[in-house]
């Protein structure tokens, strides 16, 4: 069974002048784009099958990323059902030179493993075997508003 830890996927882009707006910011659709990305990325590494995204929760965008600026897009599962995986997702601002990190977005979004004919498809339970990873599961159940 995987683990949470194993979960645990980090890219990063740079935000050119075709994805920001007028105002030299990442447009929100971009960020959200790369936030699905690495989010869908974390739910096969948990699922070992292709998933697709069932549903976003509400964004925050809490900062503005500028035109050249590094977007640091960090994703894991935090949570499984039958078919289905809850993600949780954070974008930041990235100086690069001395990593320090800016939190500019989070989400938590649903996705749900399909087998070769596209239907839902059975997952394995989350294991939870670190004290980090204790501490990344709760941080996300208590951030998930859309969790039953």
């Amino acid at each position: 069974m995987p683990d949470l830890l194993s979960t645990r996927i980090t890219n990063r882009w740079v935000v050119r002048s075709s994805d920001a707006n007028h105002l030299g910011t990442a447009h929100g659709g971009s960020i959200v784009k790369w936030m699905d990305e690495v989010g869908g990325m974390s739910a096969v590494t948990f699922a070992g099958k292709w998933c697709v995204t069932a549903h976003m929760g509400s964004v925050d965008f809490n900062r503005p990323i500028h035109t050249d600026d590094t977007v640091h897009v960090e994703a894991y599962v935090y949570e499984a059902g039958e078919t289905s995986v809850r993600v949780h997702v954070n974008a930041s601002r990235e100086d690069l030179r001395t990593g320090e990190l800016e939190p500019a977005s989070e989400a938590h979004i649903v996705y749900v493993a399909v087998d070769e004919d596209h239907e839902p498809s059975v997952v394995p339970s989350l294991q939870v075997g670190t004290e980090e990873g204790e501490k990344l599961r709760k941080a996300a159940l208590n951030g998930d508003p859309d969790r039953e």
